[in-house]
């Protein structure tokens, strides 16, 4: 059993406890809301562009602002835009972003309130050199950092100021990639050196940040920050991002799975969603993605919930720190689609008409398939609302035999007196749910008719149930036997209602039962539900389970449109790095070091390969994170000069200094060359 010491409880959200942080006027950390921030994208030395842009982002609520200062003239620059910035009549505090230059930062410190480093490029070369380091030698290095670094801290401490320690997944230094490797325990240690530092001089106005553009590893980290400043008596804010997210959706789905479940877990003080898009963008969905994790507070649960068996020092079997997919049972539902830990996730989807409509309902599923490249109906859910819908399902059934792999029935509103799915064959899945008003006898009959007729049963139900009713569980046999859990379209802690079902399932001897992921529709503060909110909602549920490795089906039944269901579930796997059906994009959402128009090349980009199932592309505009961010892609465009594109594999570049007009042709040349391009 592993303790998750990195938060009070996995099954409903509790804030960390950290210090409180003054960022000029505004209080990050303690007792404090979370709060939301973004960047800017000009040019840092355009003093008049980039006032503009802070104060469209003031004016969209935006509660601190960052500014990148790549060169000493650009930290400069900063004085003038705060000083303008102040004349305007706005607080919000400045933060200057620096990388690779110590002499930008201690420009930048006299300007701004909060200064940001990177610790894999602050005072560190990145070679991506191969070197076993001594631990007499990794001393020497230390006592270098420590030179190199301290000038800044001294200062920071005496104007006030506070540091954001911001390590990136793709720019850890060589120092620590040898020593940790490209891990989140190197991007922890990474930014533990320097914290270190910062506590020798008595500066502890600190912010830290664990960033990467894969959900997984970016709360894994998280996660290991917290444990280890907890180790060693730290109580920082934390700063949860995922970075190089991209744009439109699916930027906006990969991000809420990151942040909103590290906020779900109580982690987090700050948020910056980054979308390759107009910062301005940002806030709201900030703000959406906030909304919906303060729902999991225990106040909206407490009042519905009787204690469970299992108690918050238990968890649910989960490493935190490592990703390891859930071990469950494997289940046919037909030659070619498996439901287990052996197969990837599969995709149900519930249709929009009833079984007394069985030809619309086929219908659906056929016209969605004609307009999708890889997203498939595995799975169509309905209703049966009574036995007068038998010869609807029948016909559905005939309608769909060579379209779909099962057909999930939700039978909770029919209690028939005599079971009437005998002989129907293995690629048909009943829905029972059992709750408080169920009995228990009615729940293990129908699992023994199941068992009989070998027909699959996924039983709906919560975790305070599940003792009741795992002898009917138990008499399911293995491979035929689907857990999920209950929401009643009222908000919960969704998550931890899935870890403790986890939790109790391994508690009562059933541990390989396959879990069944539902994101329901939610309501909030009386409205009705809206798309863009489900979207952020089912993205933290659905994704926050899959990066802990649980979940073997998934279904976003939120009310938008078939076709929106079928892709939601699609998009929150591909986000959550669970199921790969469409190309991977990792775009970083451009700043003052872009080299060139990064939203406008995206789309360029995308409109060139999005047919590229299973290829990974990342588009950066400067080199910054470029090379480590785009470790796990398979080809990346970077801006190498003003004008100028450099091509890689992976990590390592191969084409140099190609004319902007030309790059996107010759990307394409390249894919062709490696043998990934497949026509349109």
């Amino acid at each position: 059993m592993v303790d998750p010491a990195y938060c009070v409880s996995r099954f409903r959200t509790v804030r960390r406890v950290t210090r409180e942080v003054r960022v000029g006027n505004v209080g990050v950390g303690g007792s404090n809301p979370i709060r939301v921030q973004s960047m800017t994208t000009s040019d840092t030395e355009d003093v008049a562009a980039t006032l503009a842009q802070c104060v469209r982002l003031a004016e969209a609520g935006c509660e601190i602002i960052r500014i990148t200062a790549p060169n000493k003239a650009a930290a400069v620059a900063l004085r003038d835009i705060h000083r303008q910035f102040r004349s305007a009549g706005f607080s919000q505090p400045l933060v200057a972003d620096i990388h690779f230059l110590p002499a930008a930062a201690m420009e930048a410190v006299e300007h701004v309130e909060k200064v940001r480093v990177n610790p894999g490029n602050y005072a560190d070369k990145k070679k991506f050199a191969v070197r076993e380091y001594t631990d007499a030698q990794y001393a020497e290095e230390l006592d270098r950092l420590h030179e190199a670094f301290s000038p800044l801290v001294l200062r920071a401490k005496a104007l006030g100021r506070v540091l954001r320690i911001g390590s990136n997944h793709g720019s850890l230094s060589d120092r620590i990639l040898n020593r940790f490797g490209d891990t989140p325990l190197g991007m922890v240690e990474s930014a533990l050196e320097f914290v270190r530092i910062c506590e020798t001089h008595g500066l502890r106005d600190l912010v830290l940040s664990m960033k990467s553009s894969n959900p997984k590893v970016m709360v894994e980290a998280y996660r290991l920050a917290a444990r280890r400043m907890a180790d060693e008596g730290m109580d920082y804010p934390l700063h949860l991002g995922v970075t190089e997210a991209g744009e439109g959706e699916d930027a906006r789905i990969k991000s809420a799975i990151g942040i909103g479940a590290l906020l779900a877990d109580g982690l987090g003080d700050t948020i910056r969603v980054s979308l390759t898009e107009d910062p301005w963008h940002e806030i709201p969905v900030c703000r959406q993605l906030v909304k919906a994790v303060e729902a999991f507070q225990p106040a909206a649960v407490e009042a519905r919930r009787a204690p469970v068996v299992a108690s918050e020092a238990e968890c649910d079997g989960v490493d935190p720190y490592v990703f390891n997919r859930r071990a469950t049972e494997s289940i046919v539902l037909s030659k070619s689609c498996h439901v287990g830990s052996s197969d990837v996730p599969r995709v149900v989807v519930r249709s929009s008409f009833s079984l007394s409509q069985p030809a619309l309902a086929a219908k659906e599923v056929i016209d969605a398939h004609s307009r999708q490249r890889e997203a498939r109906v595995e799975g169509l859910l309905v209703r049966y609302d009574s036995n007068a819908d038998a010869s609807g399902l029948a016909a559905l059934r005939q309608g769909l035999e060579s379209v779909v792999q099962a057909i999930f029935v939700d039978v909770d509103a029919v209690l028939p007196a005599e079971f009437p799915f005998k002989g129907v064959g293995t690629n048909l899945v009943l829905i029972r749910t059992h709750h408080r008003f169920s009995r228990r006898e009615d729940t293990l009959a129908w699992a023994e008719a199941c068992a009989a007729a070998h027909v699959t049963l996924a039983i709906n139900t919560e975790a305070e149930y599940l003792s009741d009713i795992v002898d009917a569980v138990k008499a399911l046999p293995v491979g035929r036997r689907i857990v999920c859990a209950t929401h009643n379209g009222v908000i919960t802690h969704a998550l931890g209602e899935y870890r403790r079902l986890v939790s109790e399932l391994a508690r009562l001897g059933v541990a390989g039962v396959p879990l069944w992921i539902r994101t329901t529709a939610q309501q909030h503060e009386g409205t009705g539900p809206a798309y863009p909110d489900q979207l952020l909602h089912a993205s933290v549920l659905a994704g926050g389970l899959l990066v802990d490795g649980l979940g073997d089906l998934v279904s976003c039944e939120v009310p938008t449109s078939f076709d929106k269901r079928l892709t939601l579930a699609y998009d929150i796997l591909q986000g959550a790095r669970a199921r790969q059906t469409k190309t991977e994009y990792i775009a970083c959402p451009s700043c003052g070091r872009t080299l060139f128009d990064i939203q406008s090349t995206t789309l360029k980009v995308k409109a060139r390969t999005d047919h590229l199932k299973g290829v990974t592309i990342a588009v950066m505009g400067c080199i910054v994170n470029g090379p480590g961010e785009m470790a796990d892609a398979d080809f990346g465009y970077v801006g190498g000069a003003p004008g100028k594109i450099n091509l890689y594999i992976g990590k390592t570049p191969v084409k140099f200094n190609i004319p902007q007009e030309e790059a996107v042709d010759r990307l394409v040349d390249l894919i062709k060359e490696k043998g990934k391009w497949i026509a349109p």
